[in-house]
């Protein structure tokens, strides 16, 4: 099979062309670093073309972990023999900067003898604002077929791929001086000649700046849209959260008179609906958490906030390119993790891996939200805009920011660092309107993804959990079960922040997966209840008695200790070490319990003195 690379700067909208050539769905953002694995996809048109796209890079000069390790993979690339093209995406709007870059690409083809064509994307940008691109002249200049492209409205790609399906050899004449400030020079004056004249838009870019990056004012936008994000996991995945559970009645009413055996019943009843069916009414807001976080990143906006945190980051040890994989942390740690190769910071990286597993992910999400139902009530304001539950979200999110700041901070100065760092530099993207099919569609498969790896851990606990808990008395005693005596050898340690042996056999699952303590308590309580509602958990947790002190306890220690498995491998991958991650489990599960058993006390005495 014949295969096409494709390779460009970050936020030249290559991810996106890659989807429009595959119908892959891959994941686009607007921040450099987002893109950290080389994916691979058949073309639409041509089942025996295979595109590949490598992670944006700046220059074929690495200066990050992740550009080391794209540029190598190029480059080892350019040696198969089945490569038939090269596709170098420029931002056509930065036309000088992304020429830079081409031209030390067009150097690298020559030397090697490959093929290469170049897309000049978002073209439409140029349209709508009336700025003309010559193409034509750019593509004699450079002796490089050039081809005017918008990967988000379609414009272009049709005759992109054309021109990839027909056998088309780039003719190489040694017209590039590899020199970089000779290149630097010849993309100054191609743009000069043949890009848009005038700076309309970064004049429009500068305006929206003066606000987002304003000192008071980007402040107040900054922590104004953090607090929507949150509050709309509650708002905008309700009526989803509720037909998710209504549909699941339903299902249950309908399935379970149908069932004649009765342990098969209880199975079902207990560990099935009880189990997976307390775990997938929470699936919404994983849905709408992805959204909201795709619009932040696809409209620039991302960036704009590592600039923003950068300051206070600092204090920290940390730098505003910290921000970038800690946000991404807020879905899930590894993706953060991967993209904490774009800190140029060797220390730096290394702290912002402490920083990122205390990030509180989606996995965690269906633990909090139970516990905000279980102990908040639902009271909102100004129409579902503000709403206690959002606002109780918002704070156990900034707590989990604030506990990895602090890790931070303080490994910073026991453990000083003298040798000079890399000045802080981010480029701004221009602001644009997300590409909402992707945006969705990506929200959808994160979902799935979720379901579908979380899931098979879940329902292999759950059948644990159940027959350990069903048997040997069929269920007419939890505690007097195989899983009753076995958690009962446990209670002793959670019995000081008031848990029972319950609660502790849920914490132990949740190292498997944080989202397993939702299933396992569903669970349960299934076997408890007998033949009661299993699927309003918070109302089963209100009736078990459980205290708004352990509670905070609970959500302490969800917030705090690494209970990820696969967030540790990563770990040991990405720091070429098992010692790091070890580290760091041992650490966070000690400091988490002390912290909650401070928070259990605290919260009791308060109680206990309120008039």
């Amino acid at each position: 099979m014949q295969k096409a690379i494709l390779i460009g700067s970050p936020n030249s909208g290559k991810s996106l062309l890659f989807n429009r050539l595959t119908g892959l769905n891959q994941k686009v953002a607007n921040f450099p670093g987002i893109t950290v694995d080389i994916s691979s996809g058949t073309a639409l048109t041509n089942p025996d073309l295979q595109f590949v796209d490598y992670p944006g890079v700046y220059s074929l000069h690495p200066i990050s972990k992740e550009e080391r390790i794209s540029i190598k993979a190029f480059k080892n690339a350019l040696d198969d023999e089945n490569l038939k093209f090269i596709v170098c995406i420029l931002d056509a709007t930065r036309l000088e900067k992304g020429l830079n870059f081409a031209l030390q690409v067009i150097s690298e083809c020559q030397l090697r003898g490959k093929s290469i064509l170049i897309a000049t994307n978002m073209i439409d940008v140029l349209n709508n604002h009336s700025l003309q691109l010559d193409a034509k002249g750019l593509s004699q200049a450079l002796n490089v077929p050039i081809i005017p492209i918008s990967a988000k409205t379609g414009s272009g790609i049709e005759e992109l791929q054309t021109y990839l399906d027909d056998d088309i050899k780039t003719k190489h004449e040694q017209i590039i001086d590899v020199k970089d400030a000779d290149l630097r020079q010849q993309a100054h004056e191609l743009s000069s000649r043949f890009g848009p004249k005038g700076d309309l838009l970064v004049r429009a870019q500068a305006k929206l700046d003066a606000f987002f990056l304003h000192s008071w004012f980007g402040g107040a936008a900054f922590f104004l849209i953090m607090y929507l994000l949150f509050q709309s996991i509650f708002t905008w995945a309700a009526p989803a959260m509720d037909a998710v559970e209504t549909g699941l009645t339903l299902i249950a009413s309908f399935v379970l008179p149908l069932i004649q055996i009765q342990v098969l019943y209880d199975f079902v009843n207990d560990a099935l609906f009880g189990g997976i069916g307390a775990f997938l009414v929470f699936v919404p807001q994983i849905f709408v958490l992805t959204v909201v976080i795709g619009i932040l990143e696809d409209s620039g906006y991302m960036s704009r906030t590592a600039v923003i945190c950068h300051k206070p980051l600092r204090f920290f040890g940390l730098t505003g390119k910290s921000f970038i994989p800690m946000l991404s942390g807020v879905v899930c740690a590894i993706p953060g993790i991967y993209a904490a190769r774009t800190i140029d910071s060797p220390r730096k990286r290394w702290l912002t891996y402490f920083a990122i597993p205390l990030m509180p992910c989606s996995a965690r999400l269906p633990v909090y939200t139970l516990l905000i139902a279980a102990f908040i009530p639902a009271q909102n304001a100004l129409g579902g805009l503000i709403g206690l539950q959002g606002l109780a979200m918002f704070i156990i999110y900034f707590f989990g920011m604030f506990c990895g700041l602090l890790v931070t901070a303080f490994l910073s100065r026991a453990r000083p660092y003298f040798q000079k760092d890399l000045p802080f530099i981010l480029e701004m993207p221009p602001y644009r309107l997300p590409s909402w099919r992707p945006l969705f569609r990506n929200a959808w498969n994160r979902s799935k993804h979720f379901v579908t790896n979380a899931g098979a851990i879940i329902l292999t606990v759950t059948v644990i959990v159940w027959v350990l808990g069903y048997f040997p008395n069929y269920g007419t005693d939890l505690g007097g079960s195989w899983l009753g005596s076995m958690g009962k050898l446990i209670e002793p340690v959670f019995q000081p922040l008031g848990l029972d042996w319950k609660y502790g056999v849920a914490m132990f699952s949740a190292f498997l997966a944080r989202e397993a303590f939702v299933g396992t308590l569903g669970t349960l309580y299934g076997i408890e209840g007998a033949g009661d509602n299993v699927y309003s958990l918070a109302e089963q947790i209100q009736l078990s008695g459980l205290t708004l002190p352990s509670g905070v306890a609970l959500v302490v220690i969800f917030a705090v200790a690494l209970q990820c498995v696969s967030t540790l491998v990563i770990l040991a991958k990405e720091s070429g070490s098992i010692k790091l991650p070890i580290q760091m489990f041992l650490s966070y599960a000690v400091f988490s319990y002390g912290l909650a058993w401070i928070c259990f006390n605290a919260t009791q005495a308060i109680m206990q003195h309120k008039p």
